[in-house]
């Protein structure tokens, strides 16, 4: 009951970013296939049927959400937030780095395994998103040195 209960909630998160992404956004030009305005378009459709089949789903397993899993879906989501918050103001490689070590260490790594993790996650995925896919991702303080 727990997971419909919760895909119920996201659903009316998803449907106001569906309503966002169709009637609000609309870029002047679109230089890409997948850019400002076909993205949210996208991701709000496949994010509303997954809601709609965790809904309508057959219950196989019943389960409860522990105080201690609440928790961590609790720490979780200020971490997404935290992410969202320092992507623009920190740049991508260190609020990735930091998002990526909190979240390995609160899925159970080591102090050394998560700091590890978000440091290559990071750059890994700066050097990806800048040199391979060509995006604009926030540098941050690494502005004048990348």
């Amino acid at each position: 009951m727990a997971d419909r209960i919760f895909a119920a909630i996201t659903l009316l998160v998803v449907m106001a970013y569906g309503w966002a992404a169709f009637m609000i956004i609309k870029a002047p030009f679109q230089y890409d296939p997948l850019g400002p305005e076909s993205w949210p378009r996208i991701l709000s459709v496949v994010a509303g049927l997954c809601c709609l089949w965790l809904i309508f789903k057959p219950t196989v397993n019943e389960f409860d959400i522990t105080r201690h899993v609440f928790m961590r879906v609790a720490i979780m989501t200020g971490l997404l937030l935290g992410y969202a918050y320092l992507f623009e103001h920190a740049g991508f490689i260190i609020s990735t780095a930091l998002y990526c070590c909190a979240s390995a260490k609160l899925l159970g790594g080591t102090i050394k395994q998560s700091v590890m993790f978000g440091l290559a996650t990071s750059i890994i995925g700066y050097l990806v998103s800048v040199k391979l896919l060509a995006l604009n991702v926030p540098a941050g303080i690494f502005k004048g040195l990348i």
